[in-house]
């Protein structure tokens, strides 16, 4: 049967259907990791993102294209996670752009909102790599956009762009080396394949109705691995001859703050469901309700659409709020937190982690409209906040000891998504926020945040790329500094710094000049493997044989939960014999996959 036009039942039931094959295969997405190590993450970050996609045009779906486009637009947008997570948001997004005056699209609309896609997915990365998803989803959409001028059958025009996206994925080994040298195509890739061959398989059935149940679940299929928490370790590290000592490093933002400084103290969020109560219907006056909220109140944001309002404000008077909200409808969900309570028990406690309700977890946040409405009073912020991405509970208590406000855990098996990061920062009551995303797959993430937030608050993203990285990053910080002078002494202290990281091989491969065997280990030094042996102390030595420069530098050893706290004594005397003039540090990192987290700084 010859589909003329797409509507946004077509299009939700196509995203259902790609979702769960994406689902269904996102091991397998994971599998084609470049490097044979046990922490893939592709598949999971795809399948992560397009379930949050998922849950957003179930939970308002709509029969108008545009519309519907629109709604999986944010919900990709705010649970992208990891670069292949980003960039797949973004060819949703630009698809929803085109598509947004639509009621439906036939094949010259759909392809053109395919390129819309691509165009906004090259400019979100900063330097786009040919052989990638991005190779996969540029050569399908071209097709597209050549074909849809021969049919006016989108289910013709949809499996062209489907082999075409096969043929471009099967190219991307000869684009990208790497790829061509392990044996594998790319991922992120693979991915978009499998989603669409979902989508496919929606247009294939013959009958033009409800094609896929809005009520069939699409379950995330996260490796076990992925969802494994860092468990802390009882091995007794062993300490070397010499350890150097953290200077006393300034305190975080909240603990800057006083207590009675927080004039507006209640933080308020609630619902006003405009179809019930005595004035259900009643027109809603946005201007005027914010500037009666204002009286005394800050941090207002407000969210509305035909059903329901979503409010969030920090008030004097709460009763004078819920009374003003109860001219538009029936209250529900109310949340109510005294700020100053709370601050008091942090500092009683001598924790600053702000509080990250779960209230709204249905409705994503949307970027607020206004500075006014996003910040806290100027007198109630702090300079500088920071936020940081770690795994393993060792690490964490170090970023927090370095004067992180807010550790979000996370790493290369379980990235955190756009909306974790507008979230964090949210809580942190400060001017300036930094961010350390502590991996390459973590940072487009944290500037689409960045974005999302540039009219609420300033936002740098520091691009640390490991977790030795952070760190040196956040001991380089000085709070009476300036914004600018701290980012390029942030930067400055990141390039003196070598990473490595000691793993285990999960298949055979050839990896330059190294024969590389399934179980064996394996060293990574600034993301290239330089090292395998089947012993996890040679494999460490050899890493660290390939980081060490002059032999004088400083060498942190960040132990994992996997840690064989004899090699751990062993390796460290070993640095005392072979680089007497090297200092030396062991913590306890905690982190999953990875035995030993190595940083090597001159």
């Amino acid at each position: 049967m010859s589909i003329r036009s797409l509507n946004g039942t077509d299009f939700t039931a196509m995203v259902l259907a790609g979702a769960e094959q994406l689902g269904q295969h996102a091991e397998h997405v994971n599998s084609l990791n470049v490097f044979p190590v046990p922490d893939g993450d592709t598949g999971t970050n795809m399948n992560l993102t397009m379930s949050a996609g998922v849950a957003e045009i179930k939970r308002k779906s709509s029969a108008s294209i545009g519309e519907a486009a629109g709604i999986l637009s944010k919900g990709l947008l705010m649970g992208a996670r990891g670069n292949s997570g980003v960039i797949l948001s973004q060819l949703f997004r630009g698809f929803s752009r085109s598509a947004a005056p639509y009621e439906e699209l036939n094949t010259l609309q759909f392809a053109a909102a395919l390129q819309n896609g691509v165009d906004a997915a090259y400019k979100a990365v900063v330097k786009p790599v040919e052989g990638t998803i991005l190779t996969v989803a540029k050569e399908a959409a071209k097709h597209a956009n050549y074909y849809a001028r021969r049919t006016n059958d989108i289910t013709e025009l949809m499996n062209e762009v489907l082999l075409k996206a096969k043929e471009a994925l099967a190219m991307t080994p000869e684009l990208l080396p790497v790829l061509k040298q392990v044996g594998v195509v790319d991922s992120g890739g693979q991915g978009l394949v499998y989603i669409y061959e979902g989508f496919m398989e929606v247009l294939l059935q013959s009958d033009g109705g409800s094609r896929t149940s809005l009520n069939k679940e699409v379950t995330p299929s996260v490796a076990a691995s992925a969802l494994k928490p860092a468990a802390p370790t009882a091995v007794d590290i062993k300490k070397p001859a010499q350890q150097v000592i953290a200077p006393e490093m300034p305190l975080s933002a909240q603990a800057r703050l006083e207590t009675e400084d927080i004039e507006f103290l209640y933080d308020m969020e609630f619902f006003i469901n405009r179809e019930l109560g005595e004035n259900a219907g009643v027109a809603f006056d946005d201007e005027a309700f914010r500037k009666a909220l204002s009286v005394n109140g800050d941090s207002i944001i407000i969210i509305a659409d035909d059903e329901v309002i979503k409010v969030h404000v920090h008030s004097k008077t709460p009763g004078d709020v819920l009374n003003l909200a109860l001219h538009y409808g029936e209250i529900t969900q109310i949340h109510i937190l005294n700020m100053r309570e709370q601050h008091r028990d942090l500092l009683t406690a001598g924790m600053d982690i702000a509080p990250s309700p779960e209230l709204f977890a249905e409705i994503p946040p949307e970027a607020a409209r206004s500075m006014e409405e996003a910040v806290l009073p100027a007198d109630e912020m702090a300079p500088y906040g920071f936020i940081a991405v770690s795994s393993g509970d060792g690490i964490a208590e170090i970023f927090q000891s370095l004067g992180v406000d807010v550790v979000l855990s996370g790493g290369q098996t379980m990235n955190p998504s756009t909306e974790d990061f507008v979230k964090a920062v949210r809580s942190i009551a400060a001017e300036q926020v930094f961010i350390l995303p502590n991996n390459s797959n973590i940072v487009l993430a944290a500037e689409q945040a960045r974005e999302l937030l540039e009219d609420e608050r300033r936002i740098s993203v520091i691009p640390s790329k490991t977790i030795p990285q952070g760190m040196a990053a956040a001991f380089a910080f000085q709070e009476d500094e300036s914004a600018e002078t701290n980012r390029d002494q942030m930067l400055e202290a990141i390039s003196r710094v070598q990473s490595g990281q000691v793993t285990h091989a999960v298949r055979d491969t050839q990896y330059d000049e190294l024969d590389i065997k399934a179980g064996h280990y394996i060293g990574i030094h600034n993301s290239k493997i330089v090292a395998t042996d089947e012993t996890m102390l040679q494999a460490c030595e050899g890493l660290l044989k390939q980081m060490m420069e002059s032999g004088d530098e400083v060498v942190t050893i960040l132990e994992g939960d996997e840690a064989d706290p004899e090699v751990t004594a062993a390796l460290a005397a070993w640095l005392e014999v072979q680089y007497p003039d090297a200092e030396v540090e062991v913590h306890l990192g905690g982190q999953p996959v990875y035995y030993y987290l190595f940083s090597v700084e001159s």
